[in-house]
């Protein structure tokens, strides 16, 4: 069967990359570490060429690709976290890891690699068929930088934020 798994380039540290990502959230792990079987542009015989790993179950292929390239927001990695302990927990080890901050639960890793660290209620909230509480809880999102559930929920039941 088929396949589509994501395949992220690094310049030498993609299995640094990867022991960092597993480390995120629950179902994850490397699953297989693939040794270059000789000298070549990424790198010498014996060292990392593939890292096949899962996030959240996600399969997910780290290469090191033998130079640096640079990743864009056309594309980035989303993590549903079940509650805003997991939302802090997952964006403080990003953090403490050299990321840094964008906007709107965004984040760029020490790699440059897009993330989106968002709370699964976000998704009710947008879905809602109520579209006055849907679009509060999307203003409120808007003007944040790491995603707060309380209050999103205010804005999308329209309490005030006080």
């Amino acid at each position: 069967m088929s396949k589509l798994v994501p395949c992220m380039w690094f310049n030498g540290d993609a299995e640094d990359a990867a022991k960092f990502y597993v480390s995120l959230v629950p179902n994850s792990e490397i699953t297989h570490v693939q040794r270059n079987v000789s000298d070549g542009p990424s790198g010498k015989e014996g060292s990392v060429l593939v890292v096949e790993f899962t996030v959240a179950g996600q399969p997910l292929v780290a290469l090191n690709g033998g130079m640096k390239m640079e990743y864009t927001h056309a594309i980035s990695l989303m993590i549903h976290c079940d509650d805003q302990a997991q939302v802090d927990s997952v964006w403080n080890a990003f953090l403490a890891h050299g990321g840094k901050e964008e906007q709107c639960g965004w984040l760029r890793d020490r790699w440059g690699v897009a993330w989106q660290v968002v709370p699964k209620v976000m998704f009710e909230f947008l879905s809602s068929p109520d579209k006055a509480a849907a679009a509060r809880a999307m203003q409120a999102m808007m003007k944040m930088v790491k995603l707060d559930v309380d209050v999103l929920r205010r804005a999308f039941e329209g309490k005030s934020a006080a």
